[in-house]
């Protein structure tokens, strides 16, 4: 599925609708460049899922994960600074994809044997100033059930 969306707003909107339709377990694998929106999306999808303070939800960059507390509790990975799908396995992401919250995990193309078979894969491409190019692909009958749903904005 593609869905572009022009501004800010779209992106926030596309993710609020994505966060609300989550369910215990999910993940979700993000990945496009530097500057396209992955965080800023984390975030709008947060807010979806009813997190309390959507400011808190920044770039777990130099942390390697942040927990935010939601409807499901929200885990968010950023595999950027990661040389090996080891150094991201030893995080224990996998007791995370197991566990009935939400996973996110930035720049999942960087550790693309440590994602689960079955997951939400959305590679963001930039296409204007706030305009972005969403691929979204689901593996898994959830997934696919998920995006029948979530026609995007």
């Amino acid at each position: 599925m593609v869905i572009q969306v022009n501004n800010l707003e779209e992106t926030e909107g596309l993710g609020r609708k994505l966060g609300a339709m989550l369910f215990p377990g999910a993940v979700i694998a993000l990945i496009g460049q530097l500057g396209a929106g992955k965080t800023h999306f984390t975030r709008a999808i947060a807010e979806g899922l009813g997190v309390r303070n959507p400011a808190s939800v920044n770039s777990p960059t130099f942390v390697l994960i942040q927990e935010y507390p939601a409807r499901l509790p929200i885990y968010h990975f950023d595999a950027y600074r990661l040389k090996t799908s080891r150094e991201f396995a030893e995080l224990g992401a996998e007791e995370y994809f197991r566990g009935d919250g939400v996973c996110i995990v930035e720049w999942a193309d960087r550790v693309p044997d440590s994602m689960p078979e079955e997951r939400l894969e959305i590679a963001i491409r930039i296409t204007g100033e706030t305009a972005r190019l969403f691929e979204v692909s689901a593996f898994g009958n959830a997934y696919e059930a998920l995006i029948q749903n979530w026609n995007g904005v």
